[in-house]
């Protein structure tokens, strides 16, 4: 790992783990820090987050042509979210797109700007275009409401939980009533080298914070509720991210066929799990229903409200009242060198609705159709 955050020098910080080991998980006090960043009153170092730029005239109209949204005449300092996709509609990059009148902005997970870069180096045929991965220079924080210290950066605003122009909800619950609505969620963008100064005085939380608030908001993140099959329609990210009624991108014809006649194989859940245990489960760990593997835990955090909670991809067809167990093999032995395996009781709560898809002719279930 080349990049360390220079907040990791800050008073009771300690490192995060996997894609996040650059930042701080937090800084001494994780369930305060929640709070803090629940209520507006703390920032998180998201400064380990890749940043490509995309400059020229022509940048715009052509990144609506690559991607699943309509970015073609987006205004400057107006955000959206796009997706690329491999030719079966397979997520290959998530992106965060903010435009600030001379330059597009592209946030990305840690270890995804260089492939972006390459990618988009390789499609740009005669358009006036540049692209060049900045993630050295710029880095992102983040919060859930505006921070005086960072008026005039570029702010990439999260529409996450409406339903954008073009958009569809395949969750249960109405916008209105979302739990994303309770974490409005700000990135902005500022020089590596003003990252200290910039957050000087200014209350921080570390990444176990901010998992547990997107967790809680059902917020699916590339790299945990994707994998190599994931598409939209799985993670509800027909809300945001794909323009149902734009033209020709690649991987158009799995997000029309699915919408429109058939249903996504997978569905994303909201799993709340017995709080008896002082301990969480892994990643990846399966999700299991009658001792039969029906899908597998992709984040889990630690709500300061909530007690544990976690999010998993099952299979459509799990039964939606089920209650579900998480199988967590620790990798330690007992005293006789059985493996040790922890179990986790999880009830469901229904993001993505078992019935989602096959918009055509639909009448009635679980999803409701747009009013």
């Amino acid at each position: 790992m080349d990049y360390l955050s220079l907040l990791l020098s800050r008073p009771g910080a300690v490192a995060g783990g996997g894609v996040d080991a650059a930042v701080a998980a937090h800084y001494g006090q994780p369930l305060k820090e929640q709070r803090a960043l629940a209520d507006g009153r703390a920032v998180v170092d998201l400064s380990h987050l890749g940043v490509v730029t995309v400059s020229g005239p022509d940048r715009l109209s052509w990144l609506d042509t690559l991607s699943s949204q309509r970015v073609n005449g987006l205004a400057a300092g107006q955000s959206s979210q796009l997706l690329l996709l491999d030719i079966q509609g397979r997520i290959d990059f998530d992106i965060r797109l903010v435009d600030d009148g001379a330059t597009a902005w592209l946030i990305v997970e840690p270890g995804l700007a260089a492939g972006l870069a390459e990618f988009l180096e390789r499609m740009r045929f005669m358009l006036r275009v540049e692209v060049a991965d900045v993630s050295a220079a710029w880095a992102v924080v983040a919060a859930t409401a505006d921070v005086p210290a960072f008026d005039g950066l570029a702010a990439w605003r999260d529409p996450w939980p409406e339903v954008g122009a073009g958009g569809f909800s395949y969750a249960v619950v109405e916008t209105e009533r979302h739990p994303g609505r309770e974490r409005p969620w700000t990135e902005w963008l500022l020089p590596q080298d003003e990252l200290d100064s910039r957050t000087e005085g200014l209350e921080l939380a570390g990444m176990m914070a901010a998992e547990a608030l997107r967790v809680a908001a059902w917020r699916p993140r590339q790299g945990f509720e994707t994998d190599n099959r994931a598409i939209p329609h799985e993670l509800d990210l027909i809300r945001t991210a794909v323009h149902l009624a734009k033209g020709c991108y690649k991987g158009q014809e799995t997000i029309a066929r699915v919408h429109n006649l058939g249903h996504p194989p997978r569905r994303l859940v909201f799993l709340q799990l017995d709080g008896s245990q002082h301990t969480l489960p892994a990643l990846d760990s399966p999700v299991t229903l009658d001792g039969r593997t029906v899908g597998r835990v992709s984040s889990v955090a630690q709500h300061y409200e909530m007690g544990p909670i976690a999010l998993a991809l099952v299979k459509r067809t799990v039964d939606p009242t089920a209650v579900l167990t998480i199988v967590d093999s620790t990798g330690s032995q007992d005293t006789e060198g059985n493996p040790v395996v922890e179990e986790y009781v999880a009830a469901q709560e229904i993001i993505v609705a078992p019935d989602a898809g096959q918009v055509v002719g639909r009448q009635s279930g679980f999803l409701r159709p747009p009013r």
